[in-house]
């Protein structure tokens, strides 16, 4: 973790998705999940679990990135995402009861601070609108500052970093705007989204990081659909892309 403050956070999100999956129905059963049973998903020992539930003493930061993997399995992240996910005949969804769920946009910021642990991250970046919610946890949940990128610019500020690109489904033209000055050089830069489709967003925004001259520490998506976007983002290698839920486009269903 990059900060102490940062590692604490984690260990102490673990408490609180132990307490979650203890209230998480298992499926074989009908019933929540018992200690005993988290006991044989983690490998950990049932008193081990419920010292930590109870707040008792918190995992070091290993142990909870570990824990992480497989509570967060249990407590069906990803399926309360995709069964909010239905197309309509155009190939577009309505994702307002996503993007407005509480519950979803918290376990996601956890979902994202457990995922980018032990890498430097001092801004989250997006795009308006409908990424803002997303980022805005997940910035709150990393200890940062959230900058956003508008589509016209904010009467009194003075000078401005844009990118324009086209998007590909309509052809109309797009320019994203964010402050010259709201992304330094030194800084290194987490893009979040609520979605990828095209990709061609995200690499406008990454096109926003490399104009700062910052560094691009990763990108976060709570939903990427099909792969084609993939070819659209030229990233570095080692940039890690995180994606909770992947769904097919409708045609390829």
């Amino acid at each position: 973790m990059s900060t102490h403050a940062e590692a604490l956070k984690l260990r102490l999100m673990i408490i609180e998705l132990l307490q979650t999956a203890k209230k998480t129905t298992n499926p074989e059963t009908g019933r929540p999940y018992t200690y005993r049973e988290l006991s044989n998903k983690t490998g950990l020992p049932v008193t081990v679990l419920s010292r930590y539930a109870k707040g008792h003493v918190l995992p070091n930061v290993e142990r909870a990135k570990k824990l992480w993997k497989v509570l967060s399995k249990l407590v069906g992240l990803e399926a309360q995402i995709r069964r909010r996910i239905v197309f309509n005949e155009e190939g577009y969804f309505d994702n307002t009861k996503i993007i407005g769920n509480y519950s979803i946009l918290k376990h996601a910021a956890h979902y994202a601070l457990a995922t980018f642990a032990g890498k430097r991250v001092t801004k989250v970046l997006t795009a308006a609108v409908d990424g803002i919610p997303l980022a805005a946890m997940v910035s709150n949940a990393l200890g940062v500052n959230l900058v956003i990128a508008k589509r016209t610019k904010e009467v009194g500020v003075k000078a401005f970093l844009e990118e324009t690109y086209v998007l590909r489904d309509s052809g109309v033209t797009m320019t994203l705007y964010v402050p010259k000055d709201a992304i330094k050089r030194r800084d290194s830069v987490l893009i979040v989204d609520d979605m990828i489709k095209t990709g061609e967003t995200q690499m406008a925004l990454v096109n926003l990081v490399k104009k700062s001259k910052a560094e691009l520490s990763g990108i976060f998506s709570l939903i990427a659909v099909g792969e084609e976007w993939r070819k659209k983002l030229s990233i570095p290698r080692n940039c890690p892309v995180e994606v909770i839920t992947r769904v097919k486009p409708p045609q390829q269903k």
